[in-house]
């Protein structure tokens, strides 16, 4: 009766509804975020900067930029506007 009565509920019924395509945003967020990471890496690759230089120029850790390329830490939009002027490229090149 009381799993009844919960299931009745409006709040309950908005959510199960709509998390299907809270799960499919996410995913593409999640898609789009490795693919910016995975520019992010290239740009370094092709400067040919390790990754403890880029890191002092950034003013991190070399192990957080580490996490940052191998999609294990989301950076703050900070340290990526940090990363794009130590790699000298603009912003807006990270979302073509």
């Amino acid at each position: 009766m009381f799993l009844h009565n919960i299931q009745k509920h409006s709040i309950f019924r908005v959510v199960s509804k709509y998390t299907p395509t809270l799960f499919l945003e996410s995913r593409v967020m999640e898609r789009e975020t490795e693919k910016i990471l995975d520019k992010i890496r290239q740009k370094r690759m092709e400067k040919k900067l390790s990754l403890l230089n880029l890191a002092n120029e950034v003013g991190i850790s070399h192990s957080h930029l580490y996490y940052i390329e191998s999609k294990k830490v989301i950076p703050s939009i900070d340290v990526i506007v940090k990363i794009t002027k130590a790699l000298d490229f603009p912003l807006k090149s990270l979302f073509d």
